[in-house]
């Protein structure tokens, strides 16, 4: 079943790629459901039925990005443990491929002054599988990065840095075969083990991290592929100063919401949560005062290298999160343009 699931959504990407705006109504036909649902970043979040998914997202993206092309970095596939772990009477898959959509930024697109140059999207895009059938689909893009290189970066300096982030070091993200079912678990219980002993740290009031609990799990010399506004950061060292301390340290009454779905494949794994967190800014995290409570929506993606988790892509929506303590970059860019 899950191999079927891959080669049905590896079929759906390169048909994607292939296809006008125009024609994205029959494309969509023949893979989704009609009562499909879809999960995205600030401004669209939650979208039901194809034909708005085309009319509020693919369209103007398709139409302000020309000759977009989905170039992947990973592509897995998985039983997802979150619905085993509910026992779900219908037995789906999800299918989940990352990388960047790369086109020529012609257009506006949210009002986001185009370049007349190449762009490059970070994306993230989930799709649950049922009867042959595309039924949930979770896309998460970068827009902060879509504004950075549009020149209307809307954030103070980032702790890390940012750039076209790389796929796997081993250079073998797409999976489109069969993995080692001890191998895959083995990715999920190490993801599993460090998603515990952080939630510990969150329940125990603890804002810091001693770097002995990242050891546990991570790779002295991991990478940390942060979302634009934090950026990337390599080594637990320069994580934790660059990243995880800011984070812990600036907001307060964290809580760990769960995940919609989260699997692995052989040496990778992935999640992504609506929301995966819960907490309140105390001021200083994005250089930002403090403010109120509010949701996260995250996505995690692991590299595992023999018994420790090598390498992390991760998307915030951060607009999301800014949006709901009253900041609106997409508006704030609307009223700072000439």
């Amino acid at each position: 079943m899950i191999q079927q699931a891959k080669e049905f959504i590896w079929e759906y990407c390169e048909a994607f790629d292939n296809t006008d705006a125009d024609s994205l109504p029959e494309l969509f036909s023949q893979f989704v459901t009609d009562d499909y649902n879809w999960k995205g970043v600030y401004p669209f979040r939650e979208i039901s039925g194809y034909d708005e998914v085309i009319e509020q997202f693919w369209r103007p993206l398709k139409e302000s990005v020309t000759n977009l092309q989905r170039r992947i970095d990973i592509f897995i596939g998985g039983s997802n443990e979150i619905e085993d772990n509910r026992e779900s009477k219908n037995q789906a898959v999800w299918v989940m491929n990352m990388g960047h959509f790369t086109g020529l930024f012609d257009k506006p697109w949210l009002d986001i002054p185009p370049t007349g140059k190449m762009l490059n999207i970070r994306y993230a895009e989930f799709h649950r599988i049922e009867n042959n059938k595309i039924t949930d689909t979770g896309l998460f893009i970068d827009l902060i990065g879509v504004m950075q290189q549009a020149g209307v970066y809307p954030l103070p300096p980032s702790t890390g840095q940012y750039f076209v982030y790389p796929g796997p070091r081993n250079h073998q993200g797409i999976l489109r075969g069969e993995s080692d079912p001890l191998q895959t678990q083995k990715t999920l219980d190490t993801v599993n083990m460090m998603i515990d002993d952080l939630n510990q740290l969150n329940l125990s009031g603890a804002m810091g991290c001693p770097p002995e609990v990242l050891a546990r799990t991570w790779h002295q010399n991991m990478t940390w592929y942060g979302p634009c506004g934090i950026g990337a950061s390599y080594t637990i060292e320069r994580y934790q100063k660059q990243h995880q301390l800011p984070f812990r340290n600036g907001l307060g009454d964290k809580k760990y919401n769960g995940h919609v779905c989260r699997f692995a494949d052989g040496e990778l794994a992935c999640f992504f949560g609506w929301p995966n967190l819960t907490n309140t800014p105390i001021g200083g995290f994005l250089g930002m005062p403090s403010s109120v409570q509010a949701d996260m929506q995250v996505v995690d993606i692991y590299y595992r290298k023999n018994d420790k988790l090598s390498e992390n892509w991760v998307f915030i929506d951060i607009p999301w999160w800014l949006k709901q303590q009253g900041l609106d970059v997409l508006e704030r860019m609307r009223e700072t343009q000439v």
